[in-house]
């Protein structure tokens, strides 16, 4: 009842000051004045306002509030220690399936052929016959034989 008559005097006085606007030939701001003058009125007739002052004093509504800010602070607290302890479920799955993999003597599907170094294995004969990139001549310059092929067949 007082919460009514309350956003009555508001709805009031903001049409009051609409008016007043109006008056001074500013009618798109008094319109605009109006509106939120409406506002308070609507909100009552609604029933919004009771139910958000019940919001406000009870006491059983702030214990539910409490409760879930709990939740959520839980929830981020096993989130953060889930990313500390190796990312999701679905990571860790992948990392026991390589595990058990690994440990049965199998290669995990994805997995690469392990680098053994230059010598050792496919991948070091590999490595040993390729020959290594020139990087400078003797002259001290880079090596531009390409790049001057390039700019003959241009005519350049």
């Amino acid at each position: 009842m007082l919460t009514d008559t309350i956003c009555v005097a508001l709805s009031a006085a903001g049409l009051g000051i609409a008016g007043l606007t109006a008056y001074r030939k500013r009618f798109r701001a008094a319109a605009r004045i109006a509106a939120y003058a409406l506002l308070p009125v609507g909100l009552a007739m609604t029933g919004v306002l009771d139910w958000l002052t019940d919001l406000v004093f009870k006491p059983s509504v702030w214990a539910g509030f409490g409760v879930l800010g709990v939740s959520w602070l839980l929830f981020t607290v096993s989130r953060a220690a889930e990313r500390r302890a190796g990312g999701t479920r679905k990571e860790r799955r992948a990392a026991a399936a390589t595990e058990r993999a690994e440990r049965d003597g199998a290669v995990a599907p994805g997995a690469s052929e392990p680098a053994l170094g230059p010598g050792r294995g496919a991948t070091g004969a590999k490595a040993a016959d390729k020959p290594k990139p020139a990087t400078r001549s003797s002259s001290g310059t880079e090596d531009f034989s390409d790049i001057e092929a390039i700019l003959k067949k241009h005519g350049i």
